[in-house]
This record gives structure tokens, C-alpha cells and sequence, in this order.
């Protein structure tokens, strides 16, 4: 079984366009819709961004020579938390779980379980050296890190099960609720982090935001639309998000 560990980091991305540049726009998706706009930029190259956006975020593994594919969730996400959790970081969570679920359309969600036994993610509130004494291989990283996340996947790439940490003694509680939302939703299967977009929460250097950026939002869409699967390496996602966004 193939695993994965990544560290906390953010992104964003802005695909360059000559708006005087002719080309023939195809007809708008009946479908899926944006849900934001570029002002006078067209549609047609709107899409364009957020479908190289994607492929930058949700191909490959960051620190990781694995083969660029997509990853994903089939069956929904279990999560229990354990450690010393905040009043205020559980509302976090149930606020992010629930921004989540608004988003997808296929069979996925996020469920928060009280048993351990039902779970199939583990949030770990506390300190670094407590939760790499309960994951031992992960205490090579918490050291330069106030939080990360690991994943499994099956053959066919469907994640499966995972864990993750936040510390509490080395971040105050906007860092905090910045990193839950981060590590939690790169788990989703946005495990890149690139430069240059400081709204988004994959931007690969320090932030606090604590909102998902409008290119995250469609991300998380489109990795959770009934058409894209796991599995895809870049060409197959290319065809299927331009499919979903009726582009050619």
C-alpha cells in the first residue's frame, strides 16, 4: 500500500492570458457553473486558470517522486478527535466539515464520530511529541512543523484512511484554526502546496487565513464531482475537467 506524509504550506496560481488573442470560446457547461467570475476576463480562460490551479494542487505529492495523479475520498470520512481540543477549534472543525459537504456532489462526505472504532481519520489536538508517541514513524517532522497530515490509499488510489495533528502549545488559536483547515482538507487530496496566492489555503509560505480562496472552492467541486475519479494521471484530468466545465 502506498503512503504519504505532507507538511504544513499554502498556494495560488494566476495563468497568464492575452485577452487580444482570438479563439473560439465553446459552448458554457449546462452542468457545472463557476461560482465566481474574473470581472472582464471570458469564462473561457476563468476555467483555463482554475483547471491548471487543479492539476498544480491535486497531482502528485509534495517532497514525494510518486507518479502525478489524482487521489480522492469514496467513502465518506470518518473523523475522531482526540487530545485536548478547544471549544472554538470543534466549532472550527464542524465549520469546515460543513463548508465541505456543501461542496461535493458525488457519494463523499465528512462525518465527526464519537468512537474511535468508527473512524477512519484521526485529528490529534495537543503537542507534537504526543502525537508522534502515537505515530512513532511521524517524529522526524514535528520538530519544524506545528502541524501535518498522512494519508493512505488503496491500488486504485481511493484514499482510505489518515491522521493528523495540530499543535496547540506552538500556534495561537487563529494559527490554529488555520492549520486544522489546512492539513484537513489538503487530506482531501490537495496534498501540493504552490506560491504566490496568500488567500488560499494551500499557499506554500506562513498564513493564518482561515477562509477557502474562490480557486479552492472550485477545486474541492471538481475533485468531488461524479465525473472525476482517482486514480487520473494529468492528460485524463485535463479531459475530464475541461468535459465537466465544457471547455474544449
Amino acid at each position: 500500500m502506498n503512503k504519504v506524509i505532507v507538511i504544513i504550506c499554502v498556494i495560488g496560481l494566476s495563468l497568464a492570458c492575452n485577452k487580444e488573442e482570438t479563439i473560439i470560446i465553446t459552448p458554457e457547461s449546462q452542468g457545472y457553473e463557476l461560482l465566481f467570475s474574473e470581472g472582464d476576463t471570458p469564462a473561457y480562460y476563468t476555467k483555463l486558470t482554475v483547471i491548471n490551479y487543479f492539476k498544480r494542487v491535486a497531482l502528485g505529492i509534495e517532497y514525494d517522486s510518486t507518479i502525478e495523479i489524482t487521489r480522492k475520498w469514496s467513502s465518506d470520512m470518518k473523523i475522531f478527535v482526540g487530545g485536548s481540543p478547544s471549544d472554538e477549534l470543534l466549532q472550527e472543525l464542524h465549520s469546515i466539515k460543513n463548508e465541505v459537504n456543501a461542496l461535493v456532489t458525488d457519494d463523499f462526505s465528512i462525518e465527526i464520530v464519537n468512537d474511535s472504532l468508527d473512524s477512519n481519520y484521526y485529528i490529534f489536538i495537543g503537542s507534537g511529541k504526543d502525537y508522534a508517541n502515537l505515530f512513532p514513524r511521524q517524529s522526524i517532522y514535528i520538530n519544524d512543523n506545528w502541524g501535518l497530515f498522512y494519508i493512505e490509499w488503496n491500488s486504485d488510489f481511493v484514499i482510505t484512511s489518515g491522521h493528523m495533528y495540530v499543535d496547540v502549545y506552538k500556534a495561537d488559536l487563529v494559527a490554529q484554526k488555520h492549520i486544522l483547515r489546512e492539513e484537513l482538507t489538503q487530506s482531501l487530496g490537495f496534498p501540493n502546496d504552490i506560491p504566490l496566492d496568500r488567500r488560499s489555503i494551500f499557499y506554500d509560505d506562513w498564513s493564518t487565513t482561515n477562509n477557502y480562496s474562490e480557486l479552492d472552492i472550485e477545486i474541492i467541486r471538481l475533485l468531488y464531482h461524479p465525473e472525476m475519479g482517482a486514480g487520473l494521471n494529468e492528460s485524463s484530468v485535463d479531459n475530464v475537467l475541461k468535459g465537466i466545465l465544457g471547455i474544449r
